[in-house]
């Protein structure tokens, strides 16, 4: 499975989402900045089709959404909203191709997960996807082989580049404990059974058999323990989400393998500290689990708490260009 293969991955990357709708100038920047591990971006400002939803609704096999008012629906044909999505996508990846040209290393790819999509998107009949069992079955199959399929075409257009595989699951947390608003807005959609969650993720997780899987949250309290025995090689989260009660699931994550991608530069404007006090938490995270300094620089990719699509573009990259100058600091000076 993904989790067992040989890997490095790089010291800071991004989560996916830029402000603007420039491809050739996201891949650019992205590039330039992480020389060593960059990720294909994501542009939401475009409009519907560019959104998280929208955009791994157009890598769907045998299923296709429209935008209505409410949110994007399961519709019987793809429409323009699909084509746009897939065109949209089609053109990142031009971009990327472009300045990715003799690249050798780790590039992430992000898409929306099984559980978060399902609950984003609405049947027929205007609930999520989630109330029904059967769909959300029909629509994790459809996602792994879309994902199987565009994880193929990266690999072909760079083929030097190491892919990992991002699943983006902030309701994940929801899902699970039953706090998925229905249609009218007046009740909750019932909790999904944690064996069934996990089952499901490690289904989309196992179709990357050629690297590994991260699976990114930034809601509180992420469930590491589960998304480890799902398959995900490493946990992306909001640093400052994190409670002294998550400490134990850290320590046994970090001690099984998984690898942490902490989240500590804010994602919309603010004043940034210097490099060294962004990743000070993380230091005294591992001080207290008592786990080697030297760990530190193995166990940690540095990145933004979110997306940076509510960002500034100014902003976006010092953001960027920050993540990377902090996961420098935990190399040199880990304790």
């Amino acid at each position: 499975m993904s989790t067992n293969t040989p890997f490095s991955f790089g010291a800071a990357t991004g989560i996916g989402s830029l402000p603007g709708g420039d491809a050739r100038e996201a891949a650019k920047t992205v590039t330039g900045i992480f020389e060593d591990f960059p990720f294909l971006p994501e542009l939401p400002a475009r409009g519907p089709g560019a959104d998280m939803i929208g955009r791994t609704a157009g890598l769907l096999v045998e299923l296709y959404a429209r935008v209505e008012p409410s949110g994007w629906r399961i519709g019987d044909r793809p429409g323009r909203d699909t084509k746009r999505a897939r065109s949209w996508l089609g053109e990142d990846l031009d971009a990327l191709e472009e300045f990715t040209q003799g690249y050798e290393g780790p590039l992430k790819v992000q898409a929306v997960g099984p559980w978060t999509l399902a609950a984003a998107l609405e049947l027929k009949n205007g609930e999520a996807v989630l109330s029904d069992t059967g769909a959300c079955r029909d629509l994790a199959a459809s996602l792994a082989e879309g994902l199987r399929l565009h994880l193929e075409e990266v690999g072909r257009r760079i083929p030097g580049a190491q892919l990992v595989l991002q699943l983006d699951e902030p309701s994940l947390v929801a899902v699970l404990r039953g706090h998925v608003k229905s249609a009218s807005g007046y009740r909750t959609h019932r909790a999904v059974d944690r064996q069934l969650v996990e089952a499901t993720l490690r289904d989309v997780v196992g179709v990357h058999t050629g690297g590994p899987a991260v699976v990114h949250s930034c809601a509180p309290d992420v469930p590491f323990a589960l998304l480890r025995r799902a398959g995900a090689a490493a946990v992306s989260f909001d640093f400052s989400l994190l409670t002294e009660r998550d400490d134990d699931v850290i320590g046994e994550a970090v001690e099984a393998g998984t690898r942490l991608f902490a989240g500590v530069v804010p994602g919309t404007d603010s004043r940034l500290s210097d490099p060294a006090g962004s990743v000070m938490g993380v230091r005294t995270l591992w001080r207290r689990l008592g786990l080697q300094p030297g760990l530190l620089a193995e166990a940690v990719t540095v990145t933004p708490s979110c997306g940076l699509a509510g960002a500034s573009p100014d902003y976006a990259r010092k953001a960027l260009a920050h993540c990377v100058q902090a996961a420098r600091s935990l190399a040199d000076n880990p304790e």
